[in-house]
């Protein structure tokens, strides 16, 4: 029976001549495709057991991460030459199944066929089921707090237009993955979602990544080579960190999205494109058009349909999800597993979390390998959580408030019998509607925040027995400290 085929990702004709003899010697399929046109491969090819990627892509960061997100669970091995390994970035090797050095020989890439082959027969599966599963992508959207749900939302309002997005958020806080469901919820999910980092490449090779450039264009071009606008041809392109764009590439964008046509870098054909753009930035656009380093005309172009997306701290209560969610992740992908106890949830949605949703993955990551299928406890996070104290049985109550779903209605009948429970049998105690009237909202806020600060005196600060004495959820009480400001 034939073995499963590869997908050789290369620009270098040599060594992929060299590969092709290799592979097919040892009785492997193979496809071959450049880093311009390797796209299609995925939609085309039925079946893969590994993709090599090389010749340069190593120093192409947003290219090796696209290759490593279309071929999701299939492995994917990076060629870089001898001698190079120390200048690849860690981010680039841990996000690749093995990093080869290249040129190397027969009795070194048998045992990595060989184990590639076992990982890709493991994980079989066609590259198009790949694609028909990214369609459930709102699904990683996890949460239950009003903020997800509210972007759910405007995911659904805006999915299936053409309009620009904007995404607004801090770093970390998980923008692409909105972006990628934006995208699979459209009418253009069956196309290419091509992503790109503009404050991750050069402003001067940022036009070329772009647009693409003809042969002899710039000293290097050997070849002619499409940009991301005509790799995501009838899809969707992602603009990501758009503040970060040189001014000089946001006046040719600009052009693009108005008229729709661009040109390559040393051509004169005009090439009309068929793309829709969501971008996003963690900068606050409004301040950089005062400073001058944001184009406010570019700014109208792309605030067509804006979503923001608030930071971990602002919707603490979607930690626990969330963490469900990171270390299934981690199990499907055989990368270990590991337990955490209500107190340690507890804790972690105390904290500040300044790096968002990338600082959880990362501790999760690092919990995992710490205490590998093992069960964490408050006292084994690491020393920064240490600041926050909490009890089991407190921490039991509160994770079950939190992870409890609650519809609109539920809440509203909830806040009426808070009010008739507050107030019952107690008629007399309310005060007397003066002469010349009151404001009621001003009064009902000022007699709020005075019985709140006494269930916080009397339970000694504890949030969880203070919304228990006033008999509403913890999460209801957290909203209202934020609300009114309160120094905990």
């Amino acid at each position: 029976m034939a073995l499963p085929r590869i997908l050789l990702i290369d620009d270098n004709k040599t060594r992929v001549q060299q590969l092709e003899t290799v592979f097919q010697f040892m009785g492997y399929r193979i496809d071959i495709a450049g880093s311009a046109d390797y796209i299609a491969c995925f939609s085309e090819i039925d079946q893969l057991c590994g993709v090599f990627a090389g010749d340069g892509i190593e120093r192409q960061a947003t290219v090796l991460s696209d290759i490593v997100g279309r071929a999701n669970k299939i492995p994917v091995i990076l060629l870089i030459n001898k001698g190079t390994l120390l200048q690849v970035s860690t981010a680039i090797t841990n996000s690749v199944f093995q990093v080869l050095e290249w040129p190397t020989t027969h009795p070194v890439l048998k045992p990595i066929l060989d184990k590639l082959s076992v990982s890709g027969i493991q994980t079989t599966f066609t590259v198009r089921e790949a694609f028909d599963r990214r369609s459930s992508s709102v699904e990683r959207l996890k949460g239950k707090s009003q903020a997800i749900v509210g972007i759910r939302k405007l995911i659904d309002q805006v999915a299936e237009s053409d309009a620009t997005v904007l995404i607004l958020g801090e770093s970390g806080t998980g923008k692409e993955v909105v972006a990628r469901a934006l995208h699979d919820a459209s009418l253009r999910r069956d196309k290419p979602f091509v992503p790109i980092n503009c404050g991750a490449i050069p402003g001067e090779l940022l036009e070329s990544e772009l647009f693409g450039h003809e042969k002899g264009a710039f000293t290097g071009a050997l070849s002619a080579r499409q940009g991301r606008f005509e790799m995501a041809e009838g899809g969707t392109l992602f603009l990501d960190e758009i503040g970060d764009m040189p001014l000089a590439m946001q006046v040719k964008l600009l052009r693009i999205l108005q008229e729709r046509t661009f040109e390559r870098v040393g051509g004169n054909k005009t090439i009309h494109c068929d793309v829709r753009v969501i971008a996003a930035t963690h900068r606050f656009l409004e301040n950089e058009i005062k400073e001058n380093r944001f184009r406010e005309d570019l700014f109208y172009r792309l605030n067509v349909f804006p979503i923001e997306i608030p930071a971990l701290k602002d919707r603490a209560e979607d930690i626990p999800l969330l963490v469900n969610d990171l270390i299934a992740r981690m199990e499907a992908s055989n990368r270990g597993s590991v337990r955490l106890t209500n107190a340690a949830l507890e804790v972690l949605m105390l904290h500040e979390w300044p790096g968002n949703v990338r600082e959880l993955a990362n501790l999760i990551e690092r919990l995992a390998i710490i205490n590998p299928k093992g069960l964490v406890e408050a006292a084994d996070l690491p020393e920064k959580f240490q600041q926050y104290n909490i009890s089991e049985p407190l921490a039991e109550q509160i994770i079950d408030d939190t992870i409890a779903v609650n519809t609109e209605e539920d809440d509203a009948q909830s806040e009426q019998l808070e009010v008739v429970n507050a107030f019952d049998g107690s008629a007399a105690a309310l005060a007397q509607l003066p002469e010349q009237g009151m404001d009621l909202k001003e009064y009902l806020n000022v007699l709020e925040v005075d019985l709140i600060r006494q269930a916080l005196s009397e339970c000694n600060g504890v949030v969880a027995h203070a919304a228990k004495r006033l008999n509403m959820r913890r999460t209801t009480l957290v909203e209202k400290l934020r609300k009114y400001d309160f120094q905990r």
